[in-house]
């Protein structure tokens, strides 16, 4: 088939969704074979597919913090195993300091060849493919490894470091569970961490299928230029976007005292934009920190999302932008730095930061609200919705999960089948929007009852820093956790916290609402007749 050096619109169209719907094929089958309720019930997993060079390509909608992170795992694994990748290998990351987010985000990545017998010497992927699914505990001192109070990596579970899991189609369970069990804080299910394993390795083989068809049926040269075009269009459409925004700059503060700084200079001529977080605070104690990889992810989603066209996040996304952010501040950590929140919830303050640089809209509720809890028996993890920031034309919408999480939250049903513990309730907290103009969304009161003794873990922002209005818009209301015994008498939480549970108490979590974005209009009241 013949190619130009120009792509047609019609074909640019179709393989821009061919890509997509590869990425969508690979996450139909992840859900369908994994074992764990966070994989199967809360898609907390992200599918993409990526270049020769390791660059994404198309993704599926899944989890923003994932998307824009996970090229950075793939090209770590070019760099450190390339000319050593052979066909039927699949690899395994979750390393943050590697293109990972945090610990219980693991990657598997699968190169892909024509077909699997090529292994001439000197050939190379032409593709990869690649599956991230959240862990619901990859070991760590805390059931669920999502340690509130964790000050090193080690701390929050194991790390695989472009592991081999699979050697020429052979799955090396023996030296994965070495990995899983031997460690301080070893894993706590392995038979659940390899059974997710295994699809991820299914719904990567899916994609692999899915590429070398469309290999077939339009010819290698097509389909590579066609990656191309896609990556140039989101370029260009990022591009336009930056055309019509002004510099702008932003500080917000965290619960901790930490401090997000960020400058956004638009260069008019290139068409381009300086992202800097010269200023940022220097690496925490805490697990706050976010690496580098998810402070990336967060700058690419807030760019894709002032993109009116339909187009796939894709690397082509970044080309216009360049970001700098000083070694060794909290957004972009040095080993052993703890990380677990900077994933969860850092990621969330970058994204507000950055709109309120760009006067683009008010806060949301800046966190994941992170919730575990577990014994050697149980381990479950999820996140809680709030409400979302009004912007210039629009309200914030009530009880979403907004920004850089996009997972479900399991039905009550299948958690108290699965789990000793009851949703006591569950509902709107009204008036927890900022008014405005346009009002910021509400957030929501979650109540879970224990049945049995757990440990349970809160990691959570805007406990003490309210979700900002702009434009004149108010503050969005903070959020609280606390517990509440069965003996009647209540502990108020803070932002993050460890609790152990015995049967009877209730844990409970109150999110925050989005801010309000322009002042409310001052009406006279009308006089009153006597």
């Amino acid at each position: 088939m013949h190619t130009t050096s120009q792509p047609d619109p019609v074909r640019l169209e179709i393989f821009k969704n061919l890509y997509q719907f590869i990425a969508e094929q690979m996450g139909i089958v992840l859900q369908n074979t994994a074992a764990s309720v966070n994989i199967k019930e809360r898609l907390d997993f992200s599918c993409a597919i990526f270049d020769s060079a390791g660059l994404l390509v198309a993704n599926a909608p899944h989890i923003p913090v994932h998307l824009g992170s996970m090229s950075e795992s793939v090209r770590s694994l070019i760099n450190n195993k390339g000319n050593t990748i052979k066909p039927g290998n699949v690899y395994l990351s979750n390393n943050p300091y590697n293109g990972g987010t945090h610990l219980p985000d693991v990657t598997a990545i699968t190169p892909v060849f024509l077909n699997d017998n090529e292994n001439t010497l000197g050939s190379s992927p032409l593709f990869y493919v690649a599956a991230r699914g959240h862990q619901a505990d990859i070991g760590g001192i805390t059931p669920g490894s999502m340690p509130p109070h964790s000050t090193t990596v080690e701390e929050e579970g194991i790390i695989f470091d472009n592991f081999l899991l699979v050697e020429q189609g052979h799955f090396r369970e023996a030296a994965v569970r070495e990995l899983l069990l031997n460690h301080p804080y070893p894993a706590r299910n392995p038979n659940q961490n390899i059974a997710d394993f295994n699809a991820q390795i299914a719904a990567n083989e899916r994609g692999a299928q899915e590429l070398r068809k469309m290999v077939s049926q339009y010819g290698l040269q097509t389909v590579q230029a066609y990656m191309k075009f896609v990556q140039d269009n989101a370029e260009e459409s990022v591009r336009r976007a930056i055309d019509v925004l002004k510099d702008g700059s932003f500080i917000y503060e965290m619960d901790s005292g930490a401090l997000i700084q960020v400058k956004v200079t638009i260069n008019r001529e290139n068409r381009s934009a300086i992202i800097d977080f010269t200023g940022t605070s220097e690496q925490l104690n805490s697990n706050f920190n976010a690496p580098k990889a998810v402070t990336q992810a967060a700058v690419l989603y807030v760019f894709r999302t002032l993109v009116e066209d339909s187009i796939p996040l894709n690397a082509g996304c970044l080309k216009p932008l360049e970001i700098i952010i000083p070694e060794g501040c909290m957004l972009n950590p040095i080993y052993p730095a703890a990380v677990v929140a900077g994933n969860v919830e850092t990621s969330q303050t970058i994204v507000d930061a950055l709109y309120g640089a760009l006067g683009a809209n008010a806060a949301s509720q800046g966190t994941m609200n992170n919730f575990t809890f577990g014994n050697e028996r149980y381990q479950y993890y999820e996140t809680i919705c709030g409400g979302s920031g009004a912007g210039a034309n629009f309200d914030g919408t009530d009880a979403v999960q907004t920004h850089m999480t996009n997972s479900r939250l399991t039905d009550p049903e299948i958690l108290e089948t699965r789990y000793p513990v009851q949703v006591e309730s569950f509902c709107l907290r009204l008036g927890s929007g900022g008014k405005g103009k346009y009002s910021g969304g509400n957030g929501v009161i979650r109540r879970i009852k224990f049945l049995e003794p757990m440990t349970a873990n809160i990691l959570s922002s805007h406990r003490r820093v309210s979700p900002f209005g702009l434009n004149g818009g108010e503050a969005g209301k903070v959020g609280r956790n606390w517990v509440q015994r069965q003996d009647g008498t209540q502990e108020n939480l803070d932002s993050t916290a460890t609790v152990e549970m015995r049967a009877g108490d209730v844990f409970a979590i109150a999110t925050p609402g989005g801010g309000g974005f322009g002042a409310i209009a001052f009406k006279p009241s009308a006089p009153t007749t006597s």
